[in-house]
């Protein structure tokens, strides 16, 4: 070394330095290279995706390689200054004190923290950049890393950590994907990014959640008389209409009211006509997700669904437009009666509601945060909270509103008034 001019000693621990950097610059940034983004990469036919994917194919190889040009390089910066601390400033203790403080200082600042906050920040085009020279080193360097990685291997044995898979990418999670889309910025705006989000949040629902009750169906007694079903049919609003007998557990099958048009238009509607035109009923096991049964639906080329618990029990009925605005939103105008139309808070924060309306329709159109990990209408919170049918109006706290029921018949809450709170 004292053969070697001062700039050229100086020059050498700069160039150790930049060495050191590059190799902690390349790990963070290799590390943070976004893997759905290298694989969209790839797909476009880029070249030096294809080799990073490849690096990042085998990370332990890729590690290692890191890691050892980065011990080295280290290694040799400590040594060279060492030598020339030695060499110009002698061998005294506190010589050698200093020296080491100062080259663990530049070693953090210059060859570490410095490049990984680099690396973290543009980890794409310094990934891409960096692979062919560790393509290069990875070849050169084989040997060495195959007998680091013998011992790492032996050492992730003997604690039972898993090796398979170690250059495979995690799943992406619908939580992940859920978050990546909020936090997309400007890219998802508006309607767009509530659609997505709509999608995410199917995958928790089942037909339980969206389906119109029992007690709100509309359906044909074919037991009534025929001028009664006569008005029912003239009246109705829906476009199909289950059939029963006697009691609605009983059902027939499902009526397209357009094809009896014409039988209504002639005046010749009988019972007889009715049961003829009725098709077979398509039957839904309570508790299915609504993603499963929006494909079943499609590849049974049905519309409408009972769904039926566990004692084949009719509970409710879904359709695909039930589904479908759970993605989309609300799109078709409510039934009559219903009791959607006034989901909506007065001028004085009070609303009053049925008391058959879906939780999370209120929570929808109110505002509001009311649970929904256990009964899935008005009726069934309240009864819950409860523990019993109310034989008069009474006052019930939930978050975000206070209830009053105002009417009870036939052991079910007909009407509540939602009062809102401060909370809400």
């Amino acid at each position: 070394m004292e053969h070697l001019p001062l700039w050229a000693q100086i020059a050498a621990l700069v160039v150790l330095l930049l060495i050191s950097g590059f190799f902690s610059m390349a790990e963070t940034a290799m590390m943070a290279l976004s893997r759905i983004r290298l694989r969209h990469l790839v797909r476009q036919g880029s070249v030096a995706a294809r080799r990073t994917q490849q690096l990042l194919d085998r990370t332990d190889r890729l590690l290692s390689v890191i890691l050892i040009g980065n011990a080295f390089a280290n290694a040799a910066i400590t040594a060279l200054f060492t030598a020339l601390t030695l060499l110009y400033f002698g061998d005294e203790h506190w010589n050698l004190a200093i020296a080491t403080v100062l080259i663990a200082f530049a070693i953090l600042v210059f060859s570490e923290v410095t490049p990984k906050v680099i690396g973290a920040t543009y980890p794409e085009p310094l990934a891409l950049l960096s692979s062919s020279i560790l393509k290069f080193l990875s070849r050169l360097a084989t040997p060495v890393a195959w007998f680091v990685n013998l011992f790492v291997h032996a050492i992730l044995w003997a604690l039972r950590i898993p090796q398979g898979g170690a250059g495979s990418s995690p799943r992406v999670t619908p939580e992940e994907m859920r978050t990546a889309v909020l936090e997309s910025g400007s890219f998802f705006r508006g309607k767009h990014r509530t659609l997505l989000l709509n999608v995410f949040d199917l995958e928790q629902l089942t037909v339980d959640d969206v389906m119109a009750p029992r007690a709100a169906i509309e359906a044909l007694d074919i037991e009534q008389p025929i001028s009664v079903l006569n008005d029912q049919l003239t009246s109705c609003y829906h476009n199909k209409l289950i059939v029963y007998e006697g009691d609605i557990s009983r059902v027939l099958g499902v009526l397209h009211v357009r094809k009896l048009l014409a039988v209504l238009a002639g005046g010749g509607l009988n019972h007889e006509a009715i049961r003829e035109l009725l098709a077979a009923p398509y039957y839904i096991p309570t508790g299915t997700p609504l993603l499963q049964q929006l494909q079943m639906f499609q590849e049974n080329r049905q519309r409408l669904g009972l769904v039926v618990d566990e004692y084949g029990e009719l509970v409710g009925l879904v359709t695909v437009d039930d589904i479908v605005e759970e993605i989309v939103g609300e799109f078709t105008t409510p039934a009559p009666g219903s009791g959607q139309s006034g989901l909506h808070w007065g001028p004085s924060g009070q609303t009053v509601v049925d008391g058959a309306v879906a939780l999370r329709l209120l929570n929808r159109r109110l505002g509001l945060m009311l649970p929904l990990d256990g009964p899935k209408t008005l009726n069934g919170l309240i009864l819950e909270r409860l523990e019993q049918i109310p034989e008069g109006p009474c006052c019930l706290r939930l978050p975000g509103c206070v209830l009053e029921i105002v009417q009870v018949q036939d052991q079910a809450i007909r009407s509540v008034r939602l009062i809102r709170t401060a909370t809400a």
